[in-house]
This record gives structure tokens, sequence and C-alpha cells, in this order.
């Protein structure tokens, strides 16, 4: 595997030729903050890494690539990446698909903070503040038809690990360098890791230009001292917006709409039973399906904070999968998105059910929604 050089120019070197590059303006720091000037610092406030997981015949799924090398992961973590990044055999994915998923870092990692990262984390909304004991994975899979391999199909993954919940932003990353990655390889991640340790920090509020293989996405990111209810809409100055290719409107939102349209009708209950944090298990086709259910339920109390735990994409490989679906005790708070029909007999004790989408199950055909009566 190759050595992953830095540019000569150092992690200072900021955005000098991008849009908005004056000291302040690209959500550099305010002077209190030194900036970060080690390569891999302005990376690291974004992601934790970037994995690619492929598929081996002996060994199953593997994590091929690490981004930066120096990145660590504990073998636990290495393996709950490995099973979360594919889908379910029977969910049949075929092209492109991507999704999210959640989970628990390992319990020998320090819960410790990057100081300026705690500076960066005071001023967003409580719902998008991090969770120090979980990480982000933001999938692009590819399963393509090959005859030269002896499966038949090319399947990989490239995934990007991040304590940030910014699920639109990161998926729109993915959109841009994954397809090119799956032609190129290992010198374009490399590069494309270099651009983001080319961005500005995270910081709440400010305008960001954020670089990546050619072209540059523009986003704010909200902070606590935006009016609620309002949407702050970029505003676009004539001089710098010659080179923005996206603008996002948003970096962590989900599209409620579209993802609550298949149980429109039970959308209110929908609301209580995760306001009450009762156990909620999604069951869909995909993990794209069953992540951004799972995703458009956390977000649908905001700008309140789910505090229980919350599974995009979950597996029976999972490493918590036996406290979640014993049956000595009764079902956690917790929101499950599956995929596996093997779920449709583990979690038929759970109280609350939501079956989205075309799912194989075999006999009668279940209720969409399940609910217990809240008391």
């Amino acid at each position: 595997s190759m050595s992953l050089q830095k540019p000569a120019e150092g992690g200072s070197g900021g955005l000098a030729d991008s849009p908005g590059a004056e000291e302040g303006e690209d959500g550099s720091p305010s002077p209190s903050l030194t900036p970060p000037v080690l390569p891999w610092d302005r990376f690291s406030a974004w992601l934790h890494c970037v994995c690619v997981v492929g598929f081996d015949l002996e060994l199953g799924q593997a994590v091929e690539v690490l981004y930066p090398q120096h990145s660590k992961l504990t073998d636990k973590e290495k393996t709950n990446i490995c099973y979360l990044s594919f889908p379910d055999s029977n969910s049949g994915c075929l092209g492109n698909t991507q999704f999210c998923f959640r989970f628990r870092q390992s319990s020998s990692r320090k819960l410790s903070w990057h100081c300026l990262l705690d500076q960066l984390d005071r001023d967003l909304p409580i719902y998008l503040k991090r969770d120090p004991a979980y990480f982000y994975g933001y999938v692009y899979f590819r399963q393509v038809q090959d005859k030269t391999l002896k499966r038949g199909y090319f399947q990989k993954s490239l995934v990007l690990i991040s304590k940030l919940p910014y699920i639109h932003l990161f998926n729109n990353v993915l959109g841009q360098i994954a397809p090119e990655y799956f032609e190129k390889n290992e010198p374009f991640l490399e590069a494309a890791c270099s651009d983001i340790d080319r961005w500005p920090l995270p910081v709440p509020g400010k305008t960001l230009y954020l670089p990546i293989m050619g072209i540059v996405i523009k986003v704010r990111i909200p902070t606590c001292h935006d009016k609620p209810g309002t949407t702050q809409v970029l505003q676009l100055t004539h001089q710098a917006d010659s080179q923005i290719s996206i603008a996002l409107p948003t970096v962590y939102e989900v599209d409620l709409f579209r993802c609550f349209s298949p149980v429109f009708f039970h959308i209110q209950m929908l609301w209580e039973l995760v306001l009450l944090g009762e156990p909620l298990v999604v069951m869909a086709p995909s993990p794209s399906e069953s992540s951004e259910t799972v995703l458009a339920l956390v977000s649908c109390i905001s700008p309140l904070k789910y505090y229980s735990d919350f599974r995009p994409y979950f597996t029976i490989h999972d490493s918590e999968f036996k406290d979640y679906t014993t049956r000595t005790q009764t079902p956690p708070s917790v929101i499950l998105g599956v995929t596996n029909p093997f779920f449709a007999k583990t979690l038929q004790h759970w109280p609350h059910i939501i079956r989205i989408g075309d799912i194989k199950v075999s006999g009668e055909i279940p209720k969409q929604v399940k609910v217990k009566k809240l008391k």
C-alpha cells in the first residue's frame, strides 16, 4: 500500500487558492483559537479516517485500505465496520448504494477531545453535538457483475468514519469521490484526503468553502443561536461564487417527507414513540431505506435531542446483537434499522415495528406498523 505524503505547503496553507480564503471568512477560527497546522489536523476535525472494505473469498469482508495510515481502529471497531459496510445479501443491492451506520467506539479508546473541537462543539445546537462514545460510518457500496472475479461480482465499499452527524454533507462528498475512486484507486483517494486536510475547521455559523477533487462545496453549519424554525440561506457573494459547484442547503437534514411517506398516516404516533424513547425497529429492504428512516425518526423531534441509542443499520453480526435481541428482559430504549428477514423472528416480541417497502417475509403479510397502545 502507498505511503501517504502531505503536500509540501502543510496544513496551514489552508485554502490559499480557494474562494473565501481570507482570515475568518472561510470559517477559520477567530484569533482566540489557534488554527491547527500539523498535517492531518484539519482532516481530523472532520473525519476520523477513510476505509475501503472489500470482499475476500477466504476472509469475508475486510478493511483493505485505511487512510490516513496512522489512523487507529481497534479490532472490534474494524470488525463492526466490515459488517456494517455491506448490505445483507438478501437486499440484492446491485449498482451503487449509499447509506449510513452508527457504532459504539471501543471502551479501550480514550474519550479525550481535541480542546479545539470542544470549543467548536460549544456553539452547536444540542442535537448536532458530538456523542463521544459513537462513530458514524457513511458508506458508498458498489456491486457490479465482473466475470473476471471468482464470485462473479465486484463488491466494495468506500466508508467515511466521523464523529460528525453531517449526513447530507458526507453523502454528497461520497457521491463526488466514490465513483472516481472505483475507477482510479488509491492515488485518487490519497488526493481526496489531502483536499479534506485543507478544509477550514467545521466552525458553526460561518460560510465554509470545502474544495474536493476540483469542485467546491459551500456549506453552513447551524449554531445554537440561530432562530428556531428558520434555515439560514447561504448568501451568494458574486466574486467568490464563480467557483462554487454545489451549495448545500443543509449539512445534516434528511428529507423527512420522503422518508415518512410510506408511513405518513402514523407520523404523529411515531413522533410520540420517539419522544418517549420507546423501543422501535424499522424493517426495510435495503440499508439506504433503513438508515434514512431511522435518521428521520431521530430528527423528527428536533430541536430536542434524542438521547437513547439508535442504529440506522444493524446486522446480526453486531457486537451488541445479543444485548439487543435477548428475550430475558424488556427491549431497550433504542431505534434499530434492520434489513435481514431473520430479525422478523428475533425481534417479534418488540412492541413497535415499522415495515418499509417490499420485504420478503414468508406466511401471512404482517401489518405495516405494529404499535403497542401507549398507556
